[in-house]
């Protein structure tokens, strides 16, 4: 969808033409829906250090932009559309993890010399335009979890057509927010303009998108929620690939950056490289938890499909509920069941052998459906425990209250009450029962949706909090810019960027998410810039002994 279909359906279509000016003009006018957009930020001097001082003692929230909830409403784009995704993958992800969140252990996954091909190269009259592509090194290290269209990175390098300085080379690398496919996007809004200020770009192709989005998948929809994982390990290890690449032919010193999640890319990017670099992550946060869970593109899940998945084998739900008894919390069990992945497979191995003694009820069930009169003599006991199943009503109980509810719907046998001492002829006082385990069914349904979206969260900020990261060697060279009232990342609950990173710089665009991205973005050029005059003066300019490696 084009910008101008944006506004045309936000209110602006009484504009022929759309211009930033006919935006100005329609906020003016609307500014309890969009708010304003001038970047307001607080700095302190300490020494030589310049760090952003925080509002109070955390920024401040809001509700969001009505922006950003009328464009998201817009877009048609589902994530997650087939669950999960495969559980052999998930382990596998669980256990390559440790690997991601350790610099070293990271960064000895690829080594300097990793073969790199340069396809094409062009001259223009502003710059130079490079492209090339490499195996992404996931592939290697997790064979078979990666599409095959996803397999091959591709980019493209931004150079200016003469450096000023033989010593000083500095380049950006440029990670894909949500549906940003191809290079246009980003070499247009992003790099040719940093040219002006000596800095060349490299634009990388997420996994997904673009050239390398699976046949099947439908424009951004990514098919599981193990794609999300899957990206992310690619991306950390394809811009390790990159920064040894600059290295070798001499370009330096390096950057990362990216909007929105591109931005959260960026920061997990820069978190394995062993030497200082330039992070400037806008629209992002310290996870990517909330954005799944809380903002505008959770609506955009189908939360059915994940809860029915999750429950769907007895195994894995029997698993969720042991972890829930010990930890008393759902997302607590979920981050206990990523970070500790092998121990819980052993649990869930030993839950398959007790699978037996399940099947074992089910079938009375299906017999006493089949021979009704069997329920009053043989099944007394599975009957007043079904009784005490339905005054409890827990959580833990719902299986068997479940069986029971549809053991009795067999409604023309006699159902005895052990409570009252009475046998139950009346068709009617079954139908009683049954209705008051339908009560019960909902509030089992209603707790089971809100497991699956713990247990998400659990998961996802196991794997996407930056604190379970190594920290960027040198936190001064950070700037992140974030939107004031953010519907799509939204800040409450999560880490302070800088609790996790001291002498990072935290800028606020009084602004949404996407007014930001539209109206701001000399906002995000301008950091990146100052954050490499920042490494120039503190490691280029300075004596030998702390000039970087």
């Amino acid at each position: 969808m084009s910008y101008r279909t944006l506004f045309v359906r936000a209110g602006l279509g009484k504009f022929r033409y759309f211009t930033v000016d006919n935006f100005y003009t329609f906020r003016k006018k609307n500014t309890s829906k969009f708010g304003s957009c001038t970047c307001q930020k607080r700095v302190t001097s300490t020494n030589s250090a310049i760090r952003s001082v925080r509002v109070g003692t955390k920024i401040r929230m809001s509700g969001g932009s009505r922006l950003d909830h009328v464009y998201r409403s817009m877009l048609m784009t589902k994530f997650f559309t087939k669950g999960w995704g495969k559980p052999e993958n998930l382990k596998r992800l669980f256990l390559f993890k440790e690997k991601m969140t350790n610099r070293e252990a990271c960064y000895s996954l690829v080594p300097s010399d990793y073969p790199v091909t340069i396809s094409k190269e062009e001259n223009y009259s502003d710059c130079r335009i490079m492209e090339g592509h490499f195996l992404s090194p996931f592939v290697t290290h997790l064979p078979g979890i990666v599409p095959v269209e996803s397999e091959t990175a591709y980019f493209q390098i931004v150079l200016p057509k003469k450096w000023n300085s033989n010593h000083y080379k500095p380049i950006c690398l440029h990670l894909a927010g949500t549906g940003d496919h191809g290079f246009w996007r980003r070499r247009q809004m992003m790099a040719k303009p940093l040219l002006k200020g000596g800095i060349a770009s490299i634009i990388l192709e997420n996994p997904f998108y673009g050239l390398r989005k699976p046949k099947d998948q439908i424009r951004s929809s990514l098919h599981n929620v193990s794609d999300i994982l899957v990206m992310g390990g690619c991306l950390i290890l394809e811009s390790l690939v990159l920064f040894h690449w600059c290295e070798s032919n001499g370009l330096g010193p390096l950057g990362v950056t990216g909007m929105s999640m591109g931005g959260h890319m960026a920061s997990l990017a820069a978190t394995n490289w062993p030497k200082p670099i330039v992070l400037v992550p806008c629209l992002s946060w310290s996870s990517a938890t909330p954005v799944f869970t809380q903002g505008v593109m959770s609506h955009s899940i189908n939360w059915d499909l994940l809860c029915s998945q999750y429950f769907a084998e007895d195994v894995y739900r029997e698993e969720i509920t042991k972890l829930v008894r010990v930890d008393k919390d759902a997302f607590r069990a979920g981050q206990y069941f990523a970070k500790h992945f092998p121990q819980s497979m052993d649990h869930i191995h030993r839950l398959s052998r007790e699978e037996h003694e399940l099947s074992k009820q089910k079938e009375f069930c299906r017999a006493s459906q089949l021979n009704p009169k069997s329920v009053t003599t043989e099944g007394h006991s599975d009957n007043s425990n079904f009784n005490q199943q339905t005054n409890e009503s827990s959580p833990s109980n719902c299986q068997a209250v479940i069986s029971s509810c549809n053991a009795s719907g067999a409604s023309n046998y006699e159902v005895y009450n052990p409570s009252s001492n009475r046998t139950l002829r009346s068709k009617l006082e079954v139908l009683a029962a049954e209705s008051k385990l339908e009560n019960v069914k909902e509030s089992v349904s209603r707790w089971r949706e809100g497991e699956a979206l713990l247990f998400m969260h659990g998961i996802m900020d196991e794997c996407t909090n930056l604190q379970n990261f190594s920290v960027p060697v040198d936190t001064s060279l950070i700037i992140a810019i974030c939107a004031r009232n953010d519907a799509y990342v939204p800040r409450e609950g999560c880490a302070d960027l800088t609790d996790i990173w001291p002498e990072a710089e935290v800028r606020i665009l009084d602004a949404g998410h996407i007014s930001a991205y539209l109206l701001h973005k000399h906002a995000f050029r301008e950091a990146i810039i100052e954050s490499f005059q920042r490494l120039k003066r503190k490691y280029i300019d300075t004596s030998p002994e702390k000039q970087m490696n």
